[in-house]
Formats: C-alpha cells, structure tokens, sequence
C-alpha cells in the first residue's frame, strides 16, 4: 500500500514538473483569484435590497400612535343654548380640555405617478454601472498578467540561450585545454575562454533568480504554484475585428443609461399620486363631538377615504434638474470620443510595431545561420592555429548575441499582438 501511495506522489510531482499553462488560463486565474471578484456579488445584494425596498412602497404604510393633548379652548355650545338645554334637566359639560387617545393610521398609495417604476430603473441602471466599474478595474489585471506572463518567456528564451552559449563555450574550453596540452594554444587562451564561461555561468545564476522572481509573481496573481511549470507560447494569430469593445465604453454606456433613469423619475416626480386611506382610534372625543359633549366616555371611531395629492414645486428644480443631466451625458460623451482618439492612436502604432517586427523576424534565421558559419569557420582556424583565442570568442559572442535576437523577437512580436488585442479587448 505503502509503494501505491509513493508511486502516486511521484507520478503527481512528476505531472506538476512537466505541466503547462496558457496565458488565456494565467488570466483567467488571476480573475478568479483577484479580491475585486467579491463586489459582484455585492454589488447584485445591495441591488436586490433596493428593488425590495422600492416593492415595499406598495404595502400599506401603517402608524400606530398614542396622544394626549390639553387644550385653551374647545368646541362648546352658544351659552344661550346651553342655558336652555340646563333648563330642560339635561347636563351640558361641553368638550374637555383634556383630550387622549390611541389609534391607527393606514395608507394605500393606488397611482405613485410612475415613482417606484422609475426607482427601479435608477436601481438597475446604478447596479449596470457600478458592475461596468468593477470590470474596467478587473480588465487592468489582464494587462499585468500579460506583462508578467510575456516577462518570463522572455527571460527563459534568455536562460535557454546562455545554457547553449555554455555548452558550446565548454565545449571550447574542452578543446583548448587540449591543444595546451600538445603545445598548440596557450594557457591565456584556455584562462580567457574559461573566464567567459565563469561569467556567463554568473550571468545565468541571476537569470534564473529573475525567472523564479517573475513566476513568483505571477503565482500572487493566479494563486497558483508557477515555479515548475511550463508557460506556453501563445498564438501569433492577429485580431480578426479591430472594432474597439473595451469595458471602459460600456462603462460610460451605464453611466448615460443611469443618467436617463433620473431623467425619466424626474417626469414621475410631477405627477400627482393617487391614494386611499383609513384612520381608527379609540378615545376622547369622538367623531360624534355633539354626543362627547354630553358625556366624556371613550369611544371607537374610524375614518376612510380617498387622497389625491400634487406636489407642484417639482416644477421649479425641473429645468435645472434636466439641463444637470443634459451637461453630464454630454460630458460623458466627450470622455468617450477621448478613449477613442487615443485608443486609434494606440492601436496605430501597435500595428506599424508589429509589422517592424515581423520585418526584422524574417532576417533572424538568416543571421543566426551565418553567425553560426563563422563560429564553426573560427573553431577550425584556432585548431590550425589561424587564429586565437579571442577571435573565437568574439564569433561565439556575435552568435549567441544573434540567437538571443532572434528569441527577442519571436516574443515581442507575440507580446505586441496581445498588446493590440488588450487595447481593442479581442
């Protein structure tokens, strides 16, 4: 059992040694992964509390209350009549001026003027922006997982570089010491070219503390472990719309589509509102003040009806209110012809840079190629003593140096069409 679970934890390291990764997963990590993930879901609670709250206009609105006055004065009869009515044996006390009771008020509203309706718009529009919000903040850690990302492959075409500049620098070395010892080379010329092997062998130590660095970084960003894995080479494929779907312009969309929620509830606010309503108390006096005239017992009562209600100063803050709106959605529209400007600009000299690229690429192999002769040309003229040492080494510096070129080139190239796709969001 013992050898089934060790055979099982090697086979897994194994697989985690050799794993790839894409950059379209890094960045799909690195979303999921992100802290600012969390306001969606916030964002979507603090839009359903709302639209509650808004529904919860059409409930009936319900006061309980309790009250005790003391008045100056209160309703009473003419004294004439009340001496008459004396006169008749009847107890005329007239209204007290110590008043009490305890009631209910309720209210229907039948016709808001559109209100709630235009709340909830407000609601939904607010929620649409501020999500439009989050997803341009979101949008920027693509561009950091990119650089990261494109950072690293850089860096490792490096290291694989000097790790054959080694080889073939050893391989020298090996050869040198060899002539030394049948008297054709000098011990300079082995100390030269093993000097350069020193420090080329320095120089990949600190690559590769700058790729585990790199990585590192990236493994923030994706919560992932990207120390043993293999980055893959994404495709070279050009963007095939150049519309431009960035999310900062379905940001400023939500932003004029909020300003035109508010426009439309600034129409509703000048409509009159429709209601019913129903008040009922127990206490003195009631309803029936002749009767709570004669005798100062508590008593039940109840009132119903209709109310229609117009507030008419929504008139005077309309015209400001909409040409306020009117300034913001024109604003808004101002910032979006900016971010295009600027995007086109952007855009362009992406493309001339891609197209340089792709220029320069097609005399890389070439280059290599010949650098590549004249080395092999040098190695047999040392060993025919044409030349020395440090002739060599110049024509194995001069190809290493066209090598990293050419792995320079086929990055940037792919980074510069990622970058055009970033700045158009394809």
């Amino acid at each position: 059992m013992k050898k089934i679970v060790l055979l099982c934890t090697c086979l897994m390291a194994a697989m985690l040694l050799h794993a790839q990764v894409s950059l379209v997963r890094c960045i799909e990590l690195a979303e999921d992964n992100y802290p600012l993930i969390k306001k969606y879901d916030l964002l979507a609670r603090t839009r359903d509390i709302s639209l509650s709250d808004i529904n919860k206009t059409w409930l009936p609105q319900i006061e309980v209350y309790g009250q005790g006055t003391v008045q100056n004065a209160v309703p009473s009869f003419p004294e004439a009549f009340a001496q008459m009515l004396s006169g008749t044996g009847m107890d005329v006390k007239g209204l007290d001026k110590l008043q009490y009771k305890a009631g209910v008020d309720i209210s229907q509203s039948i016709w808001d003027g559109g209100n709630a309706k235009s709340q909830r718009r407000i609601a939904e529009a607010t929620y649409a922006e501020q999500t439009a919000a989050v997803d341009v903040e979101l949008y920027a850690v693509r561009e950091r997982v990119e650089n990261l990302y494109f950072g690293t492959l850089l860096i490792d075409r490096q290291i694989e570089q000097t790790e054959a500049m080694l080889a073939l620098l050893q391989s020298n070395l090996d050869r040198l010491k060899s002539m030394k010892a049948n008297g054709t080379a000098m011990q300079s010329d082995v100390d030269m070219m093993e000097a350069q092997y020193l420090t080329t062998s320095q120089q990949l130590i600190q690559l590769q503390s700058t790729s585990l660095s790199y990585r590192r970084m990236l493994g923030i960003f994706t919560g992932m472990d990207m120390t043993s894995v293999t980055l893959e080479i994404p495709p070279s494929t050009m963007p095939d719309d150049w519309t431009v779907n960035r999310p900062e312009l379905a940001l400023m969309s939500a932003q004029q589509a909020v300003n035109q929620a508010r426009m439309d509830a600034i129409e509703s606010a000048l409509m009159p509102k429709v209601g019913v309503f129903a008040q009922a108390y127990y206490g003195y006096p009631g309803l029936n003040y002749f009767n709570s005239m004669f005798n100062r017992e508590l008593s039940f009562n109840i009132l119903a009806g209709v109310k229609v209600s117009w507030n008419i100063g929504a008139f005077y803050t309309k015209q400001n209110s909409e040409h306020r709106l009117a300034v913001s959605d024109q604003s808004i529209s101002a910032d979006r012809d900016v971010f295009l400007f600027n995007t086109s600009l952007q855009t362009s000299s992406q493309s001339d840079r891609i197209a340089e690229l792709g220029k320069v690429i097609k005399e890389d192999n070439r280059i290599v190629a010949l650098r590549g002769n004249v080395r092999r040309a040098a190695e047999s003229q040392l060993a025919n003593g044409v030349i020395d040492a440090t002739d060599l080494l110049s024509k194995i510096t001069d190809e290493n140096q066209a090598r990293l070129n050419a792995a320079y080139h086929e990055i940037q190239l792919i980074q510069s069409i990622y970058q055009l796709k970033y700045t158009l969001n394809r």
